[in-house]
């Protein structure tokens, strides 16, 4: 479901006056109201969302719209599963119950905290579930901002990025991106997200014991926790692993524990192949970058585990009728929402 609680753009429309533009005009637009806007009990369309914060940015003039939004914003959006973080005993568990509950702020939303190679770096990721989503920068860099803030309040004042990762290139100038996280910034990243020391992990909290099962008990009644199906596995692990150009369902088998044959059954089972699963993954990751970055498209065959240029282009042309420089250009002149 593509939705997402309407505290998503607390203080969207003071900061939109601020900048000179029509708040209620740009709202109208998306389909959405003010009423809406900075309240926990309403949903509203995330693709809406998504696409007046990219509207508000061109409207403005703001390219770090996103991030200025985040300035705003912290761990009160996310209401009793905020409450719910800051009452846990550890900032791992805190995370935790953010990534196991995201569905009380937005079934449209996923983040996760994944051990690093090495045991001393941790990474936090977000993403959107919705498939085939538009371009959505700005509600990525309010999402991280927004992320950030939360850390702070659960690690300390002090917390900052060891680098933070973006899945495309820079909207405005890359210092400003570093002055902002206050750390080294990855453009062109496989994830949104960024990595942190794992050691925070561990950090204690001034927990509440009672009310954290209370304000559990009360999420497992609202919410069913996030946790993937097969078909979700696989999509992640085939992104993840799609750079290495090492990839087959054996693999893929393997890192889940299972039997090739086994997962074969279990994806049957789901409508779908693990073949067609990596192309639909090859297909968005192709348009995403050939939309959002300047990436060079041989380069760009790397990225998606294709064994040269060429192969890129029989395959764009298979999935969109046109080659990857006619996406690009495309992509480059069409109208932002």
């Amino acid at each position: 479901m593509s939705l997402i609680r309407g505290t998503s753009l607390l203080g969207f429309a003071e900061l939109v006056e601020e900048l000179g533009a029509d708040a209620d005009e740009l709202l109208a637009r998306a389909h959405l109201t003010c009423g809406a806007l900075g309240d926990h009990d309403t949903f509203v369309d995330y693709r809406s969302v998504v696409a007046v914060l990219e509207a508000a940015s061109v409207a403005t003039g703001a390219g770090d719209f996103g991030r200025r939004l985040g300035e705003r914003q912290g761990i009160e959006i996310l209401g009793p599963l905020g409450v719910a973080a800051r009452t846990a005993p550890t900032v791992g568990e805190a995370l935790h119950a953010i990534e196991h509950y995201m569905t009380v702020y937005s079934p449209a939303l996923a983040v996760r905290v994944v051990p690093g190679a090495a045991a001393t770096v941790a990474t936090f990721e977000w993403r959107i579930l919705a498939e085939r989503p538009p371009s959505h920068r700005q509600a990525a860099e309010l999402a991280l901002g927004v992320t950030c803030r939360v850390f702070r309040l659960l690690a300390g004042p002090d917390f900052l990025p060891s680098t933070v990762l973006l899945r495309h290139e820079p909207l405005v100038e890359r210092s400003d991106y570093v002055r902002y996280f206050g750390s080294p910034v990855e453009f062109s990243a496989p994830v949104y997200g960024f990595r942190f020391p794992a050691a925070l992990l561990g950090r204690p909290l001034g927990s509440d014991s009672a009310v954290h099962a209370v304000v559990q008990d009360y999420l497992n009644t609202i919410a069913v926790p996030t946790a993937s199906t097969t078909t979700d596995a696989v999509v992640a692990l085939i992104r993840r692993m799609l750079p290495t150009g090492a990839l087959d369902l054996d693999l893929v088998a393997a890192h889940l524990a299972q039997h090739r044959r086994s997962l074969q059954r279990q994806l049957a089972a789901h409508g779908t192949t693990f073949a067609r699963l990596l192309d639909d993954v090859r297909r968005d990751e192709a348009v995403r970058y050939l939309r959002d970055t300047d990436m060079p498209l041989g380069q760009l065959a790397g990225v998606l585990g294709l064994s040269e240029q060429s192969a890129l282009t029989r395959a764009c042309r298979r999935w969109f009728g046109a080659t990857p420089s006619e996406i690009r250009r495309r992509a480059a002149t069409a109208p932002r929402a």
